[in-house]
């Protein structure tokens, strides 16, 4: 006992060690309760959970031996040294409880970032929070489940720093006086450091350290998640993105690259196809919808005793509707730039942000060219994600946003509720019609939290849970804005297009949420357009040479998407950031970037989570070699200039 209590400076980062084990621990189990009960989330875990659990305290350790690492050799330090002065040792412990105050914050903000993108907290949470300062807090307490975690990293961080302050007391300071012999001293200090050096690995294995991929050990996409610790998956992030800052992505060689290219312009035409022959009347006007969040996953085309929206499901019955069409990515700046300009997410590079912009040559420019009056309608600030500088700069005549509406109208942090924008998106309709044809682009947002379901209108919901009743109001929003519209004098000579700048996290069964990319869309021209539904794969990217090809405009070669009308795509191909995943309408390959690179095959139409990419390594080969070669293409593209208009 009196070793023990001798051993103080050593039994305190012990104490400290195990404190941060239980906090972490505590984090862990609310994010699987928050996970569980907001989003879809698995209800059985098959008895693995306690496998993720000890996953979790595998990289708990590690993120504790980063973070005592200085504190611990400071303690060697004064227990060679004899030091005995209370000053150094409060040095010590205040760098200790700052080191893991941070440390709880960051789980604490993985809560709600974990349950929206279905992946752990990591450079992107920057990118997201360096939109708008202003927005951002603005985000955190105008929602309420925003402002509950916001409470529940309060609440940690005293606690953890009245536990703190009596294992400070008790452990150290109270046998403070007390030393071991340098016999005893140095084989323990020689012997924490070699625990410490193991403890930053992660792993005894020589060949590799602890990975983001060594959580993962099961077909649970959720337990081989909840095991990392979001400070581990923060700073891996920050490390590889260093390795790569400002680099182009290498996927693929330029040669593969061009050969791919080639395959992708010699797709042919197929005149076979019912909707082949389709074409509007020359100088149609265009209001083309991105639709916050709207998965497939909501609407009556994955189950219609479940859907969430019957305005929305009408109107896809009264349209031609495509039901296998995916999003390039899972941000709405991926959105804006796929559907609008013809190019594909690049991983998590932003590129309504790069500097200097890409001038590029998209829908906007091509229905200008054409003598349309182009305006781009948004219900936030036309600076957020720096939309109004890109918008201005490719093919946009006028972008409205917050500023350009009334005050008693702005509802929360995103502006105007979807409503209203509709309101807007009518009267400025209205105010062109009769001046050429018009494109109007509308990017709705009250699917997206912080939640706000506006007081005082037509609507009632079936649901009392938050996130479905948001949902319920967004499609109420469409049926609204579309009754309005038919009322119209420009109505029957508009060509409507309805299409997600994303989906959600739901029916999460792979480690990349299909549900988060599987997005309806929409063309309904009253008259022009039989409704009937469309089970032919297509992309995001597809939207703009569709819709030129509708009106017989030239698309001309500076985008990479095709005319849906008569052409059939062997696959789609998204991003997730750190994942790339291809579909071929039967199998989905996945890969992820943030585990060196490890591939799966799954049969996602079976929802099947057996992973077949060893025994179809050729088909695996092949998605990628065509998502790799497309992504590849089009980042050539960016950097030579090659998607302006101008550029021969």
């Amino acid at each position: 006992m009196t070793t023990i209590k001798r051993n103080a400076r050593f039994n305190y980062i012990l104490c400290i060690y195990l404190a941060g084990i239980v906090f972490f621990t505590l984090f862990r189990l609310i994010e699987t309760m928050a996970y569980c009960t907001t989003t879809e989330g698995p209800d059985d875990f098959g008895g693995l959970y306690w496998k993720a659990l000890w996953m979790g305290f595998r990289f708990d350790t590690t993120v504790s031996t980063y973070l005592l690492v200085v504190p611990l050799v400071l303690m060697i330090i004064g227990e060679m040294g004899r030091i005995r002065k209370k000053a150094y040792y409060a040095v010590v412990h205040y760098l200790l409880m700052v080191l893991y105050t941070v440390a709880l914050f960051a789980c604490a903000a993985d809560i709600p970032y974990f349950c929206y993108f279905f992946s752990r907290l990591d450079t992107v949470a920057l990118t997201l929070a360096g939109d708008g300062i202003g927005m951002t807090i603005s985000m955190i307490f105008t929602e309420p489940l925003y402002v509950m975690y916001l409470g529940v990293f309060l609440a940690a961080a005293a606690g953890w720093w009245i536990l703190g302050r009596f294992i400070y007391r008790r452990v150290l300071l109270a046998h403070l006086n007390e030393s071991l012999s340098y016999a005893w001293s140095i084989p323990m200090a020689v012997l924490i450091l070699a625990a410490g050096f193991v403890g930053m690995r992660g792993r005894v294995s020589k060949k590799s350290p602890i990975r983001v991929g060594t959580a993962y050990f099961c077909g649970n996409p959720f337990l081989n998640q909840i095991g990392l610790n979001p400070v581990f998956t923060f700073f891996k992030s920050i490390e590889d993105s260093g390795k790569n800052a400002n680099k182009p992505v290498t996927l693929t060689d330029e040669a593969t690259a061009a050969a791919v290219l080639q395959e992708h312009l010699a797709m042919p035409v197929d005149s076979t196809l019912e909707e082949a022959s389709l074409r509007l009347p020359e100088g149609m006007n265009v209001v083309l919808v991105l639709m916050e969040s709207m998965t497939v996953d909501k609407t009556g085309i994955y189950d219609p005793a479940t859907s969430l929206t019957p305005n929305l499901d009408s109107l896809m019955r009264r349209s031609m509707t495509f039901t296998d069409v995916w999003s390039a990515g899972i941000h709405t700046h991926n959105g804006i730039y796929s559907t609008l300009y013809g190019h594909p997410a690049i991983m998590a590079r932003q590129i309504l942000k790069n500097t200097p912009m890409p001038i590029m040559c998209g829908l906007p420019q091509h229905l200008r060219d054409a003598g349309y009056s182009t305006t781009y309608l948004m219900t936030h600030d036309e600076d957020y994600d720096n939309m109004r500088g890109f918008l201005f700069q490719n093919g946009f005549e006028r972008v409205v946003g917050e500023h350009s509406y009334p005050k008693h109208e702005i509802l929360g942090t995103w502006g105007v509720p979807d409503h209203v924008l509709f309101n807007h998106v009518i009267e400025h309709c209205d105010s062109v019609a009769g001046n050429g044809p018009f494109f109007v682009c509308a990017m709705t947002c009250s699917d997206h939290g912080p939640y706000t379901v506006p007081d005082g209108i037509d609507f009632t919901s079936k649901n009392t849970d938050k996130l479905k009743r948001i949902v319920e109001y967004a499609d109420w929003s469409i049926g609204r804005f579309m009754q309005m519209a038919s009322s119209r004098k420009w109505y029957r000579n508009t060509l409507f297009v309805f299409i997600a700048d994303h989906g959600s996290s739901m029916h999460s069964i792979y480690d990349m949420t299909l549900a988060y990319n599987h997005v309806p869309l929409i063309f309904h021209a009253p008259g022009q357009i039989e409704p009937h539904f469309v089970n032919r794969l297509g992309m995001q990217l597809d939207v703009a040479p569709t819709v030129l090809g509708l009106l017989g405009i030239d698309a001309g070669d500076k985008m990479l998407g095709v005319n849906l009308m008569n052409h059939r795509r062997p696959y789609a191909y998204f991003s997730a950031d750190d994942r790339i995943g291809v579909v071929d309408g039967e199998l989905f390959y996945l890969y992820r970037a943030n585990q060196e690179g490890r591939e799966s095959l799954y049969r996602y139409t079976q929802r099947d989570t057996e992973d077949l990419i060893g025994k179809y390594p050729e088909r695996a080969a092949a998605m990628r070699r065509h998502a790799f070669g497309m992504i590849q293409t089009s980042q050539k593209m960016l950097l030579d200039g090659s998607t302006n208009c101008d550029k021969k």
